[in-house]
């Protein structure tokens, strides 16, 4: 089984860009504490986060550089030979679930909108009035 899970703040604002045949992929690296044990100082690894299609353009208009989310994805490996013929590889996270994490209204102060939909939206943000429930 291949699946990680993620919480941290974004090191760097996602860049969205589209393929030839047009599907949007979003890339960012999200900061997550590694916490060090007897009275070592914390670091931060930095995690390069690759989202595609309607999740890509969400993290585009919805995230900026600082905020904190949850992500829910598969490792990736893949190669590839640089300009000077050297192999070189790359881990990243594929995204295929992301949860905007703090309350509505710090989301909105700190500028980059309501919670994802599509897919990427926060589990039981939605009430219900009783004559409203859905099944």
């Amino acid at each position: 089984m291949n699946k990680v899970i993620l919480v941290g703040r974004l090191a760097r604002d996602p860049e969205v860009r589209y393929t030839q045949s047009g599907k949007a992929t979003a890339s960012f690296a999200l900061a997550v504490n590694r916490f060090g044990g007897g009275g070592q100082n914390n670091t931060a690894d930095f995690i390069p986060i690759v989202a595609w299609e309607k999740l890509a353009e969400i993290c585009g208009n919805n995230l900026i550089k600082g905020s904190q989310i949850l992500v829910e994805g598969r490792i990736q490996i893949r190669n590839y030979e640089d300009k000077t013929g050297q192999k070189r590889y790359v881990t990243e996270v594929i995204a295929q679930n992301i949860e905007f994490l703090g309350s509505k209204q710090a989301r909105t102060e700190d500028g980059y909108g309501a919670s994802a939909t599509g897919g990427a939206n926060s589990f039981g943000s939605e009430v219900f009035p009783d004559e409203e429930i859905p099944f």
